[in-house]
């Protein structure tokens, strides 16, 4: 049966939890034989007993996770709320104590003589984050007569991973690894993900590596997959490379690569070139970098922008995944593709109006092509709230899956895409790997694979969204306990949204909070069309983009809500200079409009005296429910 998390509260004999995060559930009942001696006001993991859609759901405790307000506790309930994996079952745990930690010469020159390629005398380096541990990717890059030869050398995390084995089930479960803000969840068992499978500097790992030929100005002109050997010569790290390519200059330790990171930054600029003159749309969004100590306790928060170097190893990798993509598909071989659907036509017209009302000017046909919404982002960059609207741009495209049959990237611009590139991390690129290392050995499983993929897109597809739902959760949480110790400082904050409670805003810190309509001295209106906020008696109006000064007031490290107030509303927003030059006879109208289009940003006395009519007869309706039953 499935599981909820909530606190429990006293409930009669017995007790209650309302369940966290999004569910149709309601109030679950657990008799007092089902508390297991769990105390009330604990956080508390609930199996049901009922059919969640009962009209009074029904459980029984499975576990006490702890104090609410504590912040391991708070991420333990993320955890078990979203149905994540923490533990490997005993037998994943002994078939990943079996794999030897490092490769002999004996086992690489048996894989040798069975065609693997010896690719250990090219000058290879791994580049990725400082606190890094699993490096499933690496580089190595000669100049030719025509242009540039890149290889992409990948961990072989299918030579270790045995199809149907107790290790491939659990990572098929899991989809992916999850990078929480202050632990990672990862697919296998750090044995492979941080040992064997991970390329470490100055050992001989097994990969499959894709050399990839272009000419001078980008072109492909050829490439090749093979089963390889390889040794990384660096462990390079995105801070150093780019201030490596910015000075010109070797950092200390990568001076004998200094003509490979230039031959790097070369190719990389022309394949981005290309990829912008394709139509591949490129977000320019901001990440909430959460920084911890060894407890989980939050030290900092800062915004983390994507450096050069960062988009290096990004068009290395989108190069791999388009050419595997492009063969497997040539070839006919049962596949998992990665695909992004065109955009719905009825949100792109919302957005049309939204932008419109931010000053920009611009005209999307019915059914864009890529390539006009490329344009598009690089217009939108000059105007107010530019990465709240491209935020709802980006709301109003398909969310990108998984496939066994291709119908195109659209935001990539491409016709065939796959994921090959993370194995360690994610289950579809080693479903990938192992069709792969079929065909080269001539061992291709066509029925069985072609029947097991559309299984295996759905499932990655789904544990894909799980993931980026709990991650998001992990950093509301760290945001809350952050600004907990903050209460009554002041900050410059950029409206990103609305609700019909209040505005959403951003701090500094690029980390998000609200201000709640409640809280200001008019009864604002909120107009879902033109997302915007109208205040009924003073007429001050609140957009996208709008900046004004705001003090954390309130902080719920329970319900994830940091809560602000405006430090001079007099001074935030504008006046709507629309209704104070309307006559008479238009205000009235303009107040009868507002009326009948507003959305829900405030409460009447009328209101608030019907909503506890309303409660209390729900709360009546409960009872008389569990009296029934």
């Amino acid at each position: 049966m499935p599981q909820v998390v909530g606190i429990l509260q006293m409930q009669g004999r017995g007790g209650s939890i309302f369940p966290d995060g999004k569910n149709d559930i309601g109030e679950v009942f657990i008799p007092a034989g089902e508390l297991r001696g769990a105390p009330f006001g604990m956080k508390v993991v609930v199996e049901l007993t009922s059919a969640p859609d009962a009209d009074q759901a029904t459980g029984k405790v499975l576990k006490v996770l702890g104090d609410p307000n504590r912040p391991d506790v708070a991420m333990e309930a993320i955890i078990y709320m979203h149905g994540l994996r923490q533990e490997f079952p005993d037998e994943v745990i002994a078939q990943a104590m079996a794999i030897p930690d490092s490769l002999s010469e004996a086992q690489v020159n048996e894989e040798i003589s069975r065609g693997r390629e010896d690719l250990r005398h090219l000058k290879t380096l791994t580049i990725d984050g400082v606190e890094a541990k699993d490096l499933d990717d690496a580089i190595s890059i000669e100049k030719t007569r025509q242009g540039f030869r890149l290889w992409v050398h990948i961990a072989d995390v299918a030579h270790y991973v045995t199809e149907d084995s107790p290790m491939d089930k659990e990572a098929l479960e899991r989809g992916n690894s999850v990078y929480l803000a202050d632990r990672v969840l990862p697919m296998l068992p750090p044995q492979l993900s941080n040992g064997i499978c991970s390329l470490n500097p100055g050992q001989d790992r097994f990969t499959l590596s894709v050399a990839l030929d272009y000419g001078k100005q980008g072109q492909l002109l050829d490439g090749n997959i093979m089963e390889s050997v390889i040794r990384s010569d660096l462990r390079a790290n995105y801070d150093d490379i780019l201030t490596s390519i910015t000075n010109d200059k070797p950092v200390a330790g990568y001076e004998d690569f200094m003509d490979e990171i230039r031959d790097m930054a070369v190719l990389a600029g022309i394949l981005e070139e290309k990829s912008q003159d394709r139509g591949a749309l490129e977000f320019d969004f901001v990440e909430t970098k959460i920084e911890v100590d060894k407890e989980g306790r939050v030290t900092d928060i800062h915004p983390d922008r994507q450096s050069f170097a960062n988009g290096i190893i990004e068009q290395f990798m989108i190069e791999a995944n388009r050419f595997v993509g492009l063969k497997c598909k040539e070839l006919n071989l049962p596949f998992l593709y990665r695909v992004h659907d065109w955009p719905d036509p009825e949100k792109l017209d919302v957005f049309r109006e939204l932008v419109k009302r931010q000053g920009g000017h611009i005209r999307i046909s019915h059914q864009p092509r890529p390539k006009e919404l490329s344009l598009l982002l690089e217009d939108l960059k000059d105007l107010p709230g530019s990465e709240a609207l491209q935020t709802l741009l980006l709301r109003s495209l398909a969310k990108a899956e998984y496939r066994s049959e291709p119908i195109g990237h659209y935001g990539l611009a491409l016709h065939d895409y796959s994921h090959f590139t993370a194995p360690i991390r994610r289950y579809s690129d080693l479903f990938i790997h192992r069709v792969l290392k079929g065909f080269l050995r001539g061992e291709v499983r066509q029925k069985q694979w072609e029947a097991k993929a559309p299984k295996v897109a759905k499932q990655c597809s789904d544990m894909e969204r799980v993931a980026i739902e709990a991650e998001r959760d992990s950093v509301d949480q760290k945001v809350a306990e952050y600004y907990k110790d903050r209460l009554g400082e002041i900050y410059e904050a950029e409206v990103t949204g609305f609700v019909g409670a209040g505005m959403f805003v951003r701090l500094p810190t690029s980390a998000e909070g609200m201000v709640p309509f409640r809280t200001m001295d008019d009864y604002y209106m909120y107009d879902e069309v033109t997302m915007t906020a109208l205040g009924r008696g003073h007429r001050r109006l609140f957009k996208i983009g709008d900046r004004f000064d705001v003090q954390v007031v309130r902080v719920d490290t329970i319900k994830r809500q940091v809560d602000l107030v405006l430090v001079d509303e007099k001074k935030s927003g504008r006046i709507d200079m629309t209704f104070h030059q309307a006559s008479n006879q238009e205000k009235k109208k303009f107040n009868r409009n507002d009326k009948k289009h507003a959305g829900k940003s405030g409460k009447s006395k009328k209101d608030k005296r019907k909503g506890k009519k309303v409660k209390k007869s729900g709360q009546k309706r409960r009872k008389n429910k569990r009296r029934n039953k």
